[in-house]
This record gives structure tokens, C-alpha cells and sequence, in this order.
């Protein structure tokens, strides 16, 4: 019961969070939101874990936890970094590709879709960018799946904020172009489209979008 309650809260902010009804920055004060929810406040502070595991919130000793405010600068320097990492291990997948691991990356794309389709933000937000881990595991190199993990999840919540459903599809679909070009061992297009994608998901993310609220409980009690 704990559980489930537990994955309650932690959804229920998380669609705050990424629909725009709370600001980066914003406090997360554990009595307001237990008496929200109508829980103990061991049980939020279980969720505000989760959520700082996935890099949505930030806990700060003394001063409680907050909603996640990566920096522009931030995502573009992952990118750039990402760019240099992601191009050396294209190439390097498609000398070592293989019929077992092309299956294994179309099973990724099509959990994609699948997330895609049924509007799922933080499902798809994880699965768009674990496919770039995927290729990593795939080869047997553990460092570089962390290393990529790593930068990916420091510019999640941009891109979990501010990618649309247009443009989260168009990025699956890039994707499955990508896996088609390394079954074909076509290096030079393998890399192109590489480039390109991580170039469009860079390009798609906008951020203009209407200044959400500061009050935790104004952005929960607008949930369906």
C-alpha cells in the first residue's frame, strides 16, 4: 500500500512538473504536501528521494527540496560533449554489429513508440534517452554507458519540460533511421544521422513556454 501511495505522489508531481504547473526552483515543503495528499511525511519524503534519483528535484541539507533548475548552458554543454562521445561510438558499433544486437536496439524503439503513443512524458523522456545508453550496453563497454547515462540525465528535466509529443515521435523515428544505417553497416550514414538527431533534439527544445506557479498546491489541484 505504502508502495503504490508512494507512486502516486511521485506521478502526481512529476505531471506537475512537466506539464508547466511548476517553475523551476520552486520549494517542496514535506507538511504542505503530506497534508495534500493526506499522508505521513515519511511517505513524501520516500517520493522526494525518487524524485531527486531522477534528477527532477534537488535536496539541499537544512533547507528541504526543490524543483530541479538545470541551466540552457547546462543542456548545450551536454550536447556538445554528448556529440563527441556518441560519433566515436557509432562507428565503433557498426565494426562490432550484429543481428542479436540490431533486435535488441528495434525492441528499444518500439517501447518508444509505445510511450509515444499513449502520451506517457516520463516513459518516453526515459526511453528516447536510454537508447543512446542502449548502444553503449550493447557493445560491453559499462564506462561509456555510464558516462553517457550521466550526461543524459543532467539535461533530462530540459528535455522532459520542454519537448513536445511532435518532437519526442520525430526523435523516435530518427532512431529507428539510426538502427537501420548500423544493420546496414553504413558508417558514414550511421554517423549523419547520428549528428542530426542529437542536432534536432537540441533544436526542439523551446523554451518560451508560459511561467508556471510557485504554489505546490495551486499546480496539484489542477489534476484531472
Amino acid at each position: 500500500m505504502e508502495t503504490s501511495t508512494t507512486a502516486f505522489i511521485v506521478e502526481a508531481l512529476t505531471r506537475a512538473i512537466v506539464e508547466h504547473r511548476l517553475q523551476p526552483g520552486s520549494k517542496l515543503a514535506e507538511q504542505k504536501l503530506a497534508s495534500h495528499f493526506g499522508v505521513s511525511r515519511t511517505l513524501i519524503r520516500q517520493a522526494l528521494f525518487q524524485l531527486s534519483q531522477n534528477r527532477l528535484i534537488r535536496m539541499e541539507p537544512a533547507r528541504g527540496a526543490f524543483v530541479a533548475a538545470p541551466s540552457v548552458d547546462e543542456a548545450r554543454q551536454v550536447f556538445a560533449v554528448r556529440r563527441m562521445l556518441e560519433a566515436g561510438m557509432t562507428s565503433a558499433f557498426v565494426r562490432e554489429v550484429t543481428p542479436a544486437k540490431i533486435r535488441a536496439l528495434k525492441d528499444h524503439v518500439k517501447q518508444e513508440k509505445l510511450a509515444v503513443q499513449r502520451e506517457d512524458v516520463p516513459g518516453r523522456t526515459e526511453l528516447l534517452g536510454d537508447f543512446h545508453v542502449r548502444m553503449a550496453e550493447l557493445m560491453g563497454n559499462e564506462v561509456l554507458a555510464q558516462m553517457l547515462g550521466e550526461l543524459i540525465s543532467r539535461c533530462a528535466l530540459i528535455t522532459l519540460m520542454y519537448q513536445s509529443r511532435a518532437a519526442a515521435e520525430h526523435s523516435s523515428d530518427e532512431h529507428s533511421a539510426i538502427v537501420a544505417a548500423l544493420a546496414q553497416r553504413d558508417e558514414a550514414l550511421a554517423l549523419r544521422l547520428m549528428n542530426e538527431h542529437l542536432d534536432h533534439v537540441e533544436a526542439s527544445l523551446t523554451f518560451d513556454r508560459k511561467v508556471p506557479t510557485h504554489d505546490v498546491a495551486l499546480a496539484l489541484a489542477s489534476l484531472p
